[in-house]
């Protein structure tokens, strides 16, 4: 699964719909994702792919504490 935050919006997807598979970077699975958002990769270039142990991906924007 793949749990996507992005401008105000969550959703969760299945990777087979988003064509990304075992083994891809970062940079890949946010060109996927891209496509799927209809929106231009460089939107996400700030944005954090988290891997969880279970295996779920969630994309969201780099959390900045201060």
């Amino acid at each position: 699964m793949v749990h996507i935050r992005f401008e105000g919006r969550s959703v969760d997807v299945v990777e087979t719909k988003l064509g990304i598979t075992a083994g891809m970077n970062d940079f890949a699975v946010k060109e996927q994702i891209a496509r799927h958002l209809d929106v231009n990769s460089s939107r996400l270039s700030a944005y954090i792919v988290d891997r969880r142990p279970t295996g779920d991906l969630i994309l969201r924007p780099e959390a900045v504490y201060g």
